[in-house]
């Protein structure tokens, strides 16, 4: 019986052990022109990073969570740079911690939900950066879910028309408020 407990019990250290680099995002790469309020950036930004947290832990830091769980974490950070739930996700993944469930406003199919309308709203703007977030957006509308075929259709003609998102742009350090 103890055999089995110490097996289950390395296994499940096994499993929880993880490796995450930490973002170097200092300041947004969206300027102020960006078509959203700043306290619109700051919601996205918390359930974005609650969703990071929440998939992560919900899924034991797989591999696939914490890739989506990176993209959702980046995209947040670039949003608003210091957001509170941001900043805890990323701080807790640094040290190997899987994060606990953090509250979020919305379920995942509502979320995507939200980020399919307001990356749609966005693809009607002429500024450059309301396009990329677009894409951004609209792509982990259908990732997050991929039951809605609306997101999956629209991030999915994006990747026709403009070849795959650049999730790495994201992940870059920028230095310097644009």
């Amino acid at each position: 019986m103890v055999a089995i407990f110490s097996l289950l019990s390395l296994q499940a250290e096994e499993i929880a052990q993880f490796s995450w680099e930490p973002l170097e995002i200092k300041t947004s790469m969206f300027s102020r022109d960006l078509e959203m309020l700043d306290s619109e950036r700051e919601e996205y930004a918390t359930n974005l990073a609650a969703y990071a947290a929440n998939e992560i832990a919900r899924r034991g830091a797989s591999i696939a969570s914490l890739n989506q769980g990176r993209r959702a974490l980046a995209l947040a950070m670039h949003l608003s740079p210091r957001n509170r739930q941001a900043i805890i996700t990323q701080f807790q993944l640094g040290k190997g911690l899987i994060p606990e469930k953090a509250v979020s406003d919305y379920s995942p199919q509502v979320f995507a939900r939200l980020l399919l309308t307001r990356g749609q709203l966005l693809q009607n703007k002429s500024a450059a950066e309301d396009l990329i977030l677009s894409r951004y957006m609209i792509h982990l509308a259908a990732e997050i879910d991929p039951r809605n075929q609306d997101a999956v259709y629209g991030s999915e003609l994006l990747r026709i028309d403009h070849g795959p998102a650049d999730w790495a742009a994201l992940e870059k350090p920028i230095e310097k408020a644009q």
